[in-house]
């Protein structure tokens, strides 16, 4: 069974992350710097919220707030889920349709060990499901011997 820890262990363990009192055009320009749809907040040494791309639309643009002076923490998503690392691919895609997220943090004992978004899980799942059917295909055609 395919786990968040394998998915890890690809794409690596890297996290972005903001203070509390990063401006949301501050986490707005590291988001599009590194082509990624969120953020996670932390304070010494913990996980805090995550802003995200939705955060940005809803509580601020579409709110008329000033991006340049607000600090992320007053538009940061709080109730947040996390997948351990032994959580199957499959399970984390399930919470993140569900909770309707897009990013997963992924802790450990009370450490973060990475995030996954749903279109990581995405691609792990049909890479995977391309390999069964080569499998399966040529398995029909008589390619194995015996």
């Amino acid at each position: 069974m395919d786990t968040v820890k394998r998915i890890l262990e690809e794409k690596g363990a890297e996290v972005f992350s903001v203070s509390p009192e990063t401006t949301v055009m501050d986490a707005a320009h590291l988001m599009s710097e590194h082509r990624i749809g969120a953020v996670l907040v932390m304070a010494a040494g913990h996980v805090r919220g995550i802003f995200s791309e939705r955060d940005l639309l809803q509580r601020v643009l579409l709110r008329g707030s000033d991006s340049e002076s607000l600090p992320v923490s007053e538009v940061m998503s709080t109730d947040m889920v996390y997948v351990t690392p032994d959580t199957p691919v499959r399970e984390a895609m399930a919470v993140m349709t569900e909770r309707r997220c897009r990013h997963l943090p992924v802790m450990e004992e009370g450490r973060l060990c990475g995030m996954v978004s749903i279109g990581d899980c995405t691609r792990w799942v049909s890479r995977d499901q391309d390999f069964t059917i080569r499998h399966l295909t040529d398995y029909i055609a008589n390619k194995y011997p015996g």
